[in-house]
């Protein structure tokens, strides 16, 4: 498949592998006002397909400023780094958890962090939230970083 179309099925096998959290910010579609979307890893701007291997359960926020990009200058290293890939990469990789604050662990961490604006004070804000209500993290957050929603 390689159309923007997003068939109901996909969207829910989507959904459900991830546990309803964003592969991004582990925050719940429960919890966030928009929802969380479907996100093309690769967009199809850079050929990437419609199909589960390409797919992402992202939160509104994330999704919207990762957009169709697909990396970034990691400004420690001076390279160009891809973003942080639900399909084949491990979160816990890449990522460490520091009360609410999500905390780079590597290149790929760095870029994913900065560019998605995952640590911006809004977000911390919601987050804090979220974690004084017991809802950051939600079980179906530590079964994702448990690796039981992976593939």
């Amino acid at each position: 498949m390689s159309s923007a179309y997003i068939s109901a099925e996909l969207r829910q096998q989507v959904a459900e592998r991830a546990y309803f959290v964003c592969e991004y910010c582990l925050i719940h579609t429960d919890d966030t006002h928009f929802g969380c979307q479907i996100d093309h890893i690769i967009s199809e701007k850079h050929g990437g397909l419609t199909e589960p291997e390409n797919l992402a359960y992202a939160c509104a926020f994330c999704n919207r400023f990762k957009g169709s990009d697909v990396g970034s200058i990691d400004w420690e290293s001076g390279e160009f780094v891809r973003f942080y890939n639900p399909r084949i990469d491990r979160w816990r990789d890449h990522f460490e958890l520091s009360g609410i604050r999500i905390i780079p662990a590597s290149g790929i961490g760095r870029v994913t962090v900065r560019l998605l604006q995952i640590n911006h004070i809004d977000r911390l804000i919601e987050r804090q939230e979220l974690a004084e209500s017991k809802r950051f993290l939600t079980p179906e957050a530590i079964a994702y970083l448990t690796g039981r929603a992976q593939g």
